[in-house]
């Protein structure tokens, strides 16, 4: 029988095991002073299967009954770890040994009551296991609230992480391709230099840039040039070793950085193989079978410190190791040599006397 009022389910649940019906309802009605709800069970077994779907904030449990005594119940119910720690009263019809005491308290007795029962003594214990219950209930909802709020946390700074990563990426990277922007490239050329200085190594510089670009935005738009791009992006990190930095520069310009490299000639014959690879034929994905981007590449080499002891002086080299390829035919590598500056200076100024004229 119970008396749960499942308006107030939210009220401390007491279970109130006895055989007799008479001793139930006097403790029903010494509880009924008191904000909670009473459920009665009449023997172990209905105590026991009272206990699997209700969490109760206090046990009144008849010691002697048939079948199932109080201490028979009270061990399983401390056995098991959903009721281990639920407060269990003994009702016992007259004075406890002490040896009955302990082998209570083994079992998950927290108190002991003499029948007949005295209202006032059991309206007091029962109110104290109750302001413990309602006590132990607020801070675990305390903790449950706070532990959401660590949880929100977290999942707020992974986001924030994230966002700050992707602010710090883009900063650093091309938007389109991936690849290292100018202002990272920078940052591991003035890194590439200490430690080639450090170690008396060498290390290449080269720019390249694409022949036959301005074509392919003319005819197809700048859609398709952006994925010619991103496959010679693509193919870059590819074939480019990892200890190798790659950038993209804007356009079609690129830069790299060639370490580890034993010669100028090593740095050239790496340099040939990487524009083959580079200049195979781009299938467009939505263009049909017929129509493949043929692009060229021309590059332009300048050796730390050979050709520059500065980043500026060896950005400048590399560049006009470029323009030289560029002037010359296209399609191949150059490694800087002190001619090339001149010929930019008289390219410069038949470009001026030509528009003087």
């Amino acid at each position: 029988m119970s008396t749960v009022d499942y308006d107030h389910a939210e009220r401390p649940r007491i279970l109130v095991v006895d055989d007799l019906y008479a001793n139930r309802l006097a403790m029903r009605r010494v509880l009924s002073a008191l904000a909670v709800d009473v459920i009665e069970a009449d023997s172990g077994n209905a105590a026991l299967s009272a206990c699997i779907d209700t969490d109760f904030a206090l046990i009144l449990l008849d010691v002697q009954m048939p079948d199932m005594d109080g201490m028979e119940v009270a061990q399983l119910l401390h056995g098991e770890q959903s009721t281990r720690n639920t407060p269990i009263i003994f009702v016992t019809a007259g004075a406890t040994d002490d040896m009955d005491r302990l082998k209570g308290y083994d079992v998950g007795a927290v108190d002991y009551i003499t029948k007949p029962l005295n209202p006032s003594l059991l309206t007091a214990k029962v109110r104290n296991f109750i302001d413990l219950y309602e006590s132990r209930r607020a801070l675990q909802a305390t903790l449950a609230a706070l532990d959401e709020r660590n949880q929100q946390l977290e999942r707020e700074i992974e986001v924030r992480k994230h966002a700050e990563d992707r602010a710090r990426r883009l900063a650093t990277h091309d938007a389109l391709t991936g690849l290292p922007n100018r202002l990272l490239f920078l940052d591991r050329l003035a890194t590439r230099m200490q430690r080639a200085q450090r170690n008396k190594t060498i290390f290449a510089l080269g720019y390249m840039d694409l022949d036959g670009f301005k074509p392919i935005n003319d005819r197809y738009g700048h859609g398709v040039g952006d994925i010619a791009l991103q496959a010679i992006a693509d193919r870059l990190t590819a074939h480019t070793r990892d200890t190798d930095t790659v950038a993209r520069f804007g356009g079609d310009e690129f830069a790299l950085i060639f370490e580890n490299i034993g010669s100028a000639a090593d740095c050239l014959e790496l340099c040939e193989e990487l524009r083959t690879h580079l200049s195979a034929p781009i299938h467009l994905p939505c263009a049909g079978a017929t129509d493949v981007l043929a692009v060229g590449m021309s590059i332009g080499l300048a050796l730390y410190p050979e050709h520059g002891e500065n980043a500026d002086q060896l950005m400048h080299n590399a560049d006009r190791a470029l323009y030289r390829v560029k002037h010359s035919g296209k399609a191949s590598v150059r490694l800087f040599s002190g001619e090339d500056d001149g010929m930019e200076i008289a390219a410069h100024g038949a470009q001026i006397h030509a528009e003087l004229r």
